[in-house]
C-alpha cells in the first residue's frame, strides 16, 4: 500500500507577498487564484515584443478616448479578497488610474491581457480565465505560437478566437480599438 497523497491547504495572500517580499527579481512570477498558488518563469524574448507590441497598439487609443489608463507587470492587482494577479496587462478605469497615484494594488479592471508561453499556458487558459471572466469585462490572450487571439468576456462559455482583426468598443469610446493581427504578428517575429 503506498503512502497517501499530501495536499496542502489554500495558498493565503499574505503566504504570497511573503514570497514575493523574498524574490525581489519578480522572476519567477507569484500568483493566487482560488486558493492555489501560481508560478511562472521569466518572460522570453518574443513574450516581451508581444507585450511591447501591444502596448504601442493600445495606448494611442486609451489616450484619445480617455477610457482608461494601461498598466503592465509586475504589478499586482486584488479583484477578491484572497487574489493576487500580474496579468501582462490591463486597462483600469480613469478612477483607479487617480487611485493608483498613491497605491501599489489595482482593484478594478476594464480588460486584462496575458501574452501565453509554454509555461504559463495551463494558468492562463484555465484557472485565471475562470477567475478574470467572474472580475473583468474582457480578457484577451494573445497566442504568439499559434498567432491569434482569445477574446473572453464575462458569460463566454466558449472564446472568440481571432486571427486577422482584434476590436474592442468599451463603453465611453466613440469609436472601438482595433489591431490588425497579421500585422502584428509580422512586427514581432519581424516579417
Amino acid at each position: 500500500m503506498g503512502m497517501p497523497a499530501i495536499t496542502r491547504q489554500a495558498w493565503t495572500r499574505a503566504e504570497v507577498l511573503a514570497l514575493i517580499d523574498a524574490n525581489p527579481l519578480h522572476t519567477p512570477r507569484y500568483e493566487l487564484v482560488d486558493g492555489d498558488l501560481l508560478v511562472t518563469p521569466g518572460p522570453a524574448g518574443i513574450h516581451q515584443k508581444a507585450v511591447l507590441q501591444i502596448i504601442v497598439a493600445l495606448y494611442p487609443f486609451l489616450e484619445r478616448t480617455g477610457i482608461g489608463e494601461l498598466l503592465v507587470s509586475p504589478s499586482d492587482v486584488q479583484l477578491e479578497a484572497e487574489s493576487l494577479v500580474q496579468p501582462d496587462l490591463y486597462v483600469v478605469p480613469p478612477g483607479e488610474g487617480r487611485r493608483l497615484i498613491a497605491a501599489s494594488t489595482a482593484r478594478e479592471l476594464l480588460l486584462a491581457i496575458e501574452v501565453v508561453s509554454p509555461s504559463s499556458g495551463r494558468h492562463d487558459r484555465g484557472k485565471k480565465r475562470a477567475f478574470y471572466q467572474r472580475n473583468v469585462p474582457e480578457y484577451w490572450i494573445f497566442d504568439t505560437e499559434a498567432r491569434f487571439v482569445e477574446r473572453w468576456r464575462q458569460n463566454d462559455e466558449q472564446s472568440e478566437i481571432l486571427h486577422n482583426r482584434l476590436e474592442w468598443h468599451p463603453s465611453g469610446a466613440d469609436a472601438p480599438f482595433v489591431m490588425d493581427l497579421d500585422r502584428f504578428f509580422e512586427k514581432i517575429f519581424g516579417e
